[in-house]
């Protein structure tokens, strides 16, 4: 079982950079890939990005490769996504997720553990 906590969310100005940050509970945290996805009201909940269980490999959604990076810190449990150069279509509900494979990482349906979302607001 894990259990996530997203923070970091806010306002912020197009161009400007957040920092998300995902907690999770659990003792097998390094085990698990761990996924970005975000949700813009009216809109289907898209993958953002993904990172394997060791931090080696990553993968981005076409519409934010280049400014966003992923990374993971295993002795604290916790992933990270840095948003730069955020533009207001960046808008939406943050989600971290877990998934015992890197098979699809873009794959909503392969996470089994969800966060609560931040909410992350880009003004134009």
């Amino acid at each position: 079982q894990v259990q996530l906590v997203e923070s970091g969310g806010g306002l912020v100005q197009a161009g400007g950079s957040l920092r998300l940050s995902c907690a999770a509970s659990g003792r097998t945290f390094s085990l698990y890939t761990m996924g970005w996805f975000r949700q813009a009201p009216g809109k289907e909940r898209e993958f953002v990005a993904a990172i394997n269980w060791s931090g080696t490999s990553t993968y981005f959604a076409d519409s934010v490769k280049g400014r966003f990076t992923i990374s993971r810190d295993n002795a604290k449990n916790t992933v990270y996504l840095q948003m730069n150069s955020l533009k207001p279509e960046d808008t939406a509900v943050y989600y971290c997720a877990a998934t015992q494979d890197y098979d699809f990482p873009n794959d909503a349906s392969r996470y089994s553990y969800w966060g609560q979302g931040t909410q992350v607001t880009v003004s134009s």
